[in-house]
């Protein structure tokens, strides 16, 4: 498929309208927003460009609207001589190279807050159904294994009250996903690069401990922290290995945090009871190794895929283009050093 330039919906010469990216698929209503003010390529057929295809789109427009899919460095940016922003529709923003973007003078923006409830919401809703084995259950069902209830054929879960969760990267997500566990009697802990103030911790009901001790302690552990070169592969065979042979672990962050090789081995041996995934190494695929394992439930990266969720973060990636191509800060600017009042 080849982008297309979508035709203007207002009167005027769509020439003398500024050109922008739209790379992903958005919803109609948006897209018929931005075409009032601006000559739109869009993308609606929802095709992943390659680094070519993504360069030579890039050389022609002064903005983009962009997501997790479009990697965005030097190489990219070769031949985009006019372009003055790119605009994550995510809060992640791994897929930028920060310093190439700002070296070429180009802003740099993403979604937060926006997401955060309804990310911490499906962190909660993933690690119920890993804890309690509701994906495994409903396949069972479904197998026609269900002859008689039981008390010890059943397939038998881990509780989550009074059990105790421990939180890696406690940014606005992880406190989100803390004061849900609050609800349910939890202890919480938390590992994070820096620690919270006091207030904070106070308002989660979370206690600081080193990654070791909250690997070694916690119930249940939530992976919540973004992902860059420091963090890869932050859970490993030998995290794994500290993490109690009840325990869970539940991903929500980025695929590459975790090394789903070694989840999968010890996901196969019972080192642990079970994972939740929403995110994979080289995702969309999945490790094989995972799909052949009943004790994971794995989800296609929905955490914050409800529609009022992902309007508003459309809606915030356009504010920030629309700011930036008018001379105005954008409200969520990663590289505040490149914006010139």
């Amino acid at each position: 498929m080849n982008t297309q330039t979508n035709t203007p919906t207002t009167h005027g010469n769509a020439s003398q309208k500024p050109k922008i990216l739209v790379a992903r698929a958005i919803f109609p209503e948006a897209l018929a927003k931005l075409e009032e003010s601006y000559e739109v390529r869009s993308n609606q057929e929802d095709r992943i460009f390659t680094p070519e295809e993504l360069q030579k789109e890039l050389s022609s427009v002064v903005g983009a609207l962009v997501a997790g899919s479009e990697r965005i460095d030097a190489s990219a940016l070769a031949n985009a001589k006019d372009l003055k922003i790119v605009a994550n529709i995510s809060v992640g923003y791994n897929n930028f190279d920060v310093s190439a973007i700002s070296a070429a003078g180009v802003m740099a923006t993403n979604t937060p807050d926006v997401l955060t409830d309804t990310t911490a919401d499906f962190g909660f809703a993933l690690l119920m159904a890993t804890a309690r084995r509701i994906t495994e259950s409903e396949h069972w069902v479904r197998a026609g294994h269900w002859d008689k209830w039981s008390i010890v054929n059943n397939p038998l879960g881990m509780d989550l009250h009074h059990s105790t969760v421990g939180i890696i990267g406690m940014g606005r997500i992880g406190q989100g996903i803390a004061k849900r566990a609050l609800g349910f009697g939890m202890n919480v802990l938390y590992h994070n690069r820096s620690r919270l103030s006091e207030t904070d911790e106070k308002a989660c009901g979370a206690r600081y401990v080193s990654k070791e001790e909250l690997l070694c302690t916690a119930d249940h552990v939530v992976l919540v922290l973004p992902y860059s070169a420091e963090s890869h592969h932050t859970i490993g065979a030998k995290e794994i290995a500290l993490m109690k042979p009840t325990a869970t672990l539940i991903n929500i962050a980025r695929g590459g945090i975790v090394d789903d090789l070694a989840l999968a081995q010890a996901l196969k041996e019972k080192k642990i009871f079970a994972a939740g995934l929403d995110v994979f190494e080289g995702e969309p695929k999945v490790n094989p190794e995972l799909l052949k394992l009943s004790n994971v439930v794995l989800a296609p990266h929905i955490a914050s895929a409800t529609e009022k969720t992902r309007r508003a973060m459309v809606d915030l990636a356009i504010d920030n283009l629309r700011a930036a191509l008018d001379g105005k800060r954008p409200p969520s600017l990663i590289n505040a050093e490149v914006f010139k009042a």
